[in-house]
């Protein structure tokens, strides 16, 4: 995703293994969609990288020093697009866990209003 019309991620590291059978649906990945992929991307380096032995995963960094890791093993290549498509438009911000279900600058001093208010 763009923020104020940068895009966030700035490389994708694509980690394979040559051998291993959890690896099968990123190799038909890499053959079939990654160069489309890299078409429609032409702001991102995508860089492939080997690693025998390791199951396969996606890594991303972003502009912000952050980075994500997606485990992608025994995955279709249609289902790793995805992942893949979903670091390349994400912003790269850490989730923040929310305390409540709704944020306010003023909260109410008598509490939140609720259904179950009994007279």
């Amino acid at each position: 995703m763009a923020l104020r019309g940068v895009w966030q991620l700035k490389k994708l590291i694509v980690s394979y293994c040559d051998w291993g059978g959890s690896s099968r649906g990123i190799r038909a990945f890499m053959e079939s969609e990654l160069p489309t992929f890299k078409e429609k991307s032409p702001q991102l380096e995508v860089v492939p990288e080997l690693i025998r032995g390791q199951h396969p995963h996606l890594k991303g960094f972003y502009k912000n020093k952050n980075e994500r890791v997606v485990c992608v093993k025994n995955m279709t290549p249609e289902d790793i697009l995805l992942y893949a498509t979903r670091l390349r438009n994400a912003l790269g911000r850490k989730v923040v866990k929310l305390k409540t279900r709704h944020v306010t600058k003023h909260p109410s001093v008598q509490g939140t209003w609720t259904t179950d208010v009994k007279f």
